[in-house]
């Protein structure tokens, strides 16, 4: 005899089948548990897309550092002095911290008037060295960046953001060669960004027109004044371990005491990228513990209730030895009505579990974000797996006990 047939399969099923009210309630917590697993997972890759998304393109071994008045009084300076960045300082963090890779500055104006035809927004400006693209990666739809001759010619050329394209020119997707009006002034336009990070160095990229950093400084009369210095470390070493000489040399050179904890702000963005990614490990390993507890609970569930099943069926059992049916054949049977129940109990989680997933995707997309909140193939296929290993877990128990059961005991209880 086969340890397992067709007709096997329809006896699994015909003793499951026999007292529904019971076996949905065992399978209940089958099906909670996996649901939950997998709708936790699927969501919380979902949100760490989505929060990723405001750090696109963002160089994670990057630092961006701003002033603040001063705290110390230092060399004849008073406590509260306003001081501000210097575009010099750029290349003197190159000179003097050589585990620096890339150092530049940027000015930022906001609310600066656009017009093009009859339409006329505000928006934001930026001025920027070429540079500062490996810091925010503007990822380009069409056209190019800023260019070195664009910074030494001055040129009034400028990259939009993805907003300030669909705004003013709604009829193509590659305004490039077009004109723009920033402050009165007429860009050529020579790029599009589609960078959606809301990390906002500075402003909203995708509501941000970037101009050469010398053109802004001729239009504002700037100086050498820099609103922010951006610097990333080289291959090898970690911002965190530089930025306390950076910092150093920006006090220097502005005459501010070295204790001074308040006067230069810095925004490290590799703690924020790890600090988010210790969170989301955190979070993925209290969703796995919920989620493996409840399923732990529920194969313990259905353990029992296999048990009560046994009991019940004593004395078909022991018919069944007495007829001569192989031990295995008595296991078997048993250990498969606990993995047909659970396999269908988890089955039926997952797929409730990727359509609630699929129904918060679409909302989402509809609220026009992108994200991903459904799980791998693999992790489903070894979801599958795993509902199998715990039936047949769960089933172990009662089949021994069915397999204690004598015939003449059997017998006797009838």
């Amino acid at each position: 005899m086969r340890l397992f047939d067709l007709n096997s399969f329809e006896e699994v099923l015909e003793t499951l089948l026999r007292n529904k009210s019971r076996s949905l309630l065992t399978a209940f917590g089958i099906f909670w548990g996996i649901f939950l697993l997998v709708f936790f997972i699927g969501g919380g890759n979902g949100l760490k897309y989505l929060l990723s998304k405001n750090f696109d393109g963002v160089a994670q071994n990057s630092c961006i550092i701003g002033t603040r008045p001063t705290s110390i009084a230092y060399k004849g300076y008073q406590t509260g002095r306003n001081w501000e960045l210097d575009v010099a300082d750029a290349q003197l963090i190159m000179q003097k911290v050589p585990e620096v890779a890339v150092a530049t500055s940027a000015n930022m104006r906001y609310r600066v008037s656009m017009q093009v035809g009859n339409t006329t927004e505000s928006r934001s400006v930026k001025g920027v060295f070429p540079e500062y693209a490996t810091i925010d990666n503007p990822h380009l739809y069409v056209g190019r960046y800023i260019n070195q001759t664009d910074i030494e010619q001055r040129r009034k050329v400028c990259v939009i953001g993805k907003n300030i394209a669909e705004t003013f020119f709604p009829d193509t997707k590659d305004p490039c060669g077009r004109q723009i009006n920033i402050g009165n002034i007429p860009f050529t336009i020579i790029g599009v960004s589609h960078s959606s990070n809301n990390m906002s160095i500075g402003s909203n990229a995708e509501r941000t027109a970037v101009i050469p950093r010398t053109t802004m400084q001729q239009l504002y009369n700037l100086g050498t004044k820099a609103a922010l210095i951006c610097y990333t470390a080289k291959e090898g070493y970690t911002v965190t371990s530089i930025a306390k000489s950076v910092e150093n040399v920006v006090k220097s050179e502005h005459l501010i005491d070295p204790n001074d904890k308040q006067a230069v702000m810095s925004y490290n963005m590799e703690e924020m990228f790890q600090m988010i990614n210790a969170l989301f490990r955190g979070v993925a390993w209290l969703i796995w513990i919920i989620g493996i507890g409840t399923l732990l609970s529920g194969a313990v569930g259905v353990s029992n209730i296999m048990m009560v099943t046994v009991r019940e069926r004593t004395t078909e059992i022991g018919i069944r030895r007495a007829i001569g049916a192989h031990p295995s054949h008595i296991l078997w049977q048993i250990i498969m009505e606990s993995v047909v129940l659970t396999i269908m109990a988890g089955l039926s989680g997952i797929i409730f579990a990727i359509l609630i997933l699929y129904g918060v995707e679409t909302v989402v997309a509809m609220m026009g974000a992108q994200a991903n909140f459904q799980i791998p193939f693999s992790m489903a296929a070894g979801a599958a797996a795993l509902l199998t290993l715990l039936g047949a877990l769960a089933g172990l128990a009662p089949a021994y006990r069915a397999l204690a059961i004598k015939p003449i005991d059997a017998m006797r209880e009838e």
